[in-house]
């Protein structure tokens, strides 16, 4: 495993590789002593602590989503209804699905980018606010889940875009820490929803969740701001040729195979450990176990990402999630088993996201002229294809499995068929890795 070599980036202090008809963009040319400096100091360490709290906020919540499906399976008026399952991937789907509109967004209109994450925390809570008040599923679709996920899109995604400038050769670290935030909050999400959900009901969860999101959004969005400021279009960053480069297409093709499955399990788990005979709180924890694990999966790959070869980084993702599924989750037919495969998805599978900022420098390698803050909400958009295509297909799965009954552990109680798509997804979303083994990339 060699060390990664960096090329320059739009966070350097030189502009010598920038061709001299793009040295005109205010973004670049400003005076560099006059900047807060990158990789540290407390502007950057703000604002990495603004970002990880957003991403908490929005992911944390949507990954809690396990917790509602349990619940709305089993309560009036919801109980009995289909495509319950489709409300957390709409959620967490749009969420992905539409990133590169908001950078794009961004980028043309400059003047409103500072703002968007503020516009986007009001959308998500008053989506929430507004689900409260839902009597059927397609309700909850359109509020707990395409509302949701648009204001929790443009909540989080300028991120991606100011990260470039807060942070360079840390920069896989950086995205390790604020992906590890929506795993420090799942880690409390679901306990309190559950609290909630136990105590007053689906109503009162939604709207008291509505206004505490909001709460602790405000004090940070502040923080939540660009390094450089701007009024011109940086039109040059607009370049989306990378989009057809076989380098692109072939991660991007395993990241969207990998997300069609990767959501399942916390859909699921606490409805799977329910039918082993868990109680409502030793439900939540399965959800609590994968979000907590993730918070390491995720730094660590981010550490990692820094330092290695993205493929490799990949690989140990890979390997590590297939045998978790299919030989700890597949054979779990009592709780402390799958509250094991719990730890071991959540560090294994939950740093996936964390390959995208290696993944961008690979593209860029292959597209010098290439933006990696455009190309990285791309590889959000190919997880978010898979997290929409998950709901109907677990519904699906779960209604035409056949091995109830006739097969051990897992496999036979009617979640085997998930089971086993989640795992070959996971291995299919090592396709990257046997890429560069054929010399493709």
């Amino acid at each position: 495993m060699e060390p990664k070599e960096y090329p320059p980036s739009f966070t350097s202090r030189s502009t010598s590789f920038i061709p001299s008809d793009q040295q005109s963009d205010s973004r670049i040319i400003l005076d560099d002593e006059k900047l807060p400096p990158v990789d540290g100091g407390v502007q950057a360490w703000l604002f990495l602590m603004a970002s990880a709290m957003l991403e908490s906020l929005v992911w944390g919540y949507a990954f809690a989503f396990g917790i509602f499906q349990d619940y709305y399976s089993t309560h009036e008026p919801f109980e009995g209804s289909g495509n319950i399952a489709i409300i957390g991937t709409c959620a967490m789907g749009i969420a992905y699905l539409i990133a590169p509109l908001v950078i794009i967004l961004m980028i043309l209109v400059p003047k409103i980018a500072r703002w968007v994450s503020t516009i986007g925390v009001v959308i998500m809570c008053l989506s929430l606010a507004l689900s409260s008040f839902s009597t059927t599923v397609m309700h909850l679709i359109l509020s707990q889940g395409l509302g949701f996920g648009i204001g929790g899109c443009f909540a989080y995604t300028p991120t991606i875009l100011f990260m470039s400038e807060w942070f360079d050769k840390r920069k896989g670290l950086a995205f390790g820490i604020v992906w590890g935030g929506s795993g420090l909050s799942g880690i409390v999400f679901p306990l309190v929803i559950q609290w909630l959900l136990n105590q007053y009901g689906i109503e009162a969860t939604l709207q008291i969740s509505s206004v505490a999101l909001f709460i602790l959004a405000v004090p940070f969005l502040y923080f939540h701001r660009p390094r450089l400021r701007t009024t011109e279009i940086a039109y040059h960053r607009l370049n989306f040729h990378f989009l057809y480069n076989k380098v692109f297409v072939i991660y991007q093709l395993g990241n969207t195979l990998e997300a069609i499955g990767f959501f399942l399990p916390t859909i699921y788990l606490p409805t799977y450990a329910r039918s082993l005979g868990a109680s409502d709180y030793m439900a939540s924890l399965t959800v609590v176990l994968v979000n907590l694990f993730t918070v390491f999966g995720c730094v660590i790959m981010g550490f990692l990402s820094d330092r290695y070869h993205i493929t490799t980084c990949i690989l140990m993702s890979t390997v590590g999630t297939v045998i978790a599924v299919f030989f700890i989750w597949g054979f779990a037919a009592t709780i402390p088993p799958l509250y094991l495969f719990c730890i071991a998805y959540g560090l294994l599978a939950g740093g996936f996201s964390s390959t995208w900022a290696g993944v961008s420098h690979e593209v860029q390698k292959a597209n010098p002229s290439a933006d990696a803050t455009v190309i990285f909400p791309f590889m959000e958009t190919g997880r978010g294809i898979g997290n929409v295509a998950s709901g109907p297909l677990s519904e699906a799965l779960l209604k035409a499995d056949n091995w109830r009954g006739h097969a051990l552990g897992a496999y036979g109680t009617g979640y085997g068929a998930l089971v086993v798509c989640t795992g070959a997804t996971a291995l299919m979303g090592g396709f990257s890795v046997v890429a560069r083994q054929l010399k493709w990339i």
